[in-house]
């Protein structure tokens, strides 16, 4: 049986030139400070709307996995009841996706705002945050929180980067892909990181948000 991704040895073509990381920082940090402004202010409008729709907090801290499989807290604003995450088992027969992946068609558990706050994409604009201290960066593959004990050794390739607010399988729309789909995409994407992939990227990305597709 074939290898499940090709191996380093097996690449025939040039890896395109990378972004180096003082360049991938400082392009972050411009990302940021131009975002900022704007982000906290559609940040407090949106808390609002959370707290009046349903009790709970305003922001949520997911235990992701990032670079060389270390931990971090990846911040969203809260989309979901406030006890989504004891319900998992109730609705366990509901999911579409291979365990420890936990995909629901129209969680009921999703809010009223937080299913417009999906949509748009809004949800994620605390991941400034991250960006800001160095867990994530612009665009890379999206963090997971599959941990790294369940990963198989072709699939820790995918954390050779720093995960990214933009990630290709979120951007082509590949949302109920499995986890072994995403690592082959993520993977793909981490072998061309380079200045034109990235742009790329965050095209289809804005192109995914501007129409409204789903990232979960």
């Amino acid at each position: 049986m074939a290898p499940p991704f090709p191996t380093r040895l097996e690449r025939i073509a040039p890896a395109p030139p990378r972004l180096g990381p003082w360049l991938r920082r400082a392009i972050d940090i411009v990302v940021v400070a131009v975002a900022a402004p704007f982000a906290l202010v559609v940040i407090g409008v949106l808390a609002i709307a959370i707290k009046l729709d349903t009790p709970g907090p305003v922001f949520i801290a997911h235990k992701r996995v990032g670079r060389g499989g270390r931990p971090f807290r990846l911040m969203k604003l809260r989309t979901m009841v406030r006890d989504a995450e004891q319900q998992k088992q109730q609705l366990a027969h509901l999911n579409v996706l291979p365990w420890p992946d936990f995909k629901i068609p129209d969680d009921p558990r999703i809010t009223r705002v937080g299913r417009w706050l999906r949509k748009s994409s809004l949800d994620e604009l605390p991941q400034l945050w991250n960006v800001l201290c160095g867990h994530m960066t612009a665009v890379g593959p999206r963090p997971c929180s599959i941990g790294i004990d369940r990963y198989k050794p072709w699939q820790t390739e995918r954390l050779e980067a720093i995960p990214g607010v933009m990630g290709r399988w979120q951007a082509e729309g590949r949302n109920h892909a499995d986890f072994e789909a995403r690592c082959r995409m993520d993977i793909a994407q981490v072998r061309a990181d380079c200045p034109a992939a990235a742009l790329a990227l965050t095209a289809k990305t804005i192109r995914a948000v501007v129409t409204s597709r789903e990232n979960y």
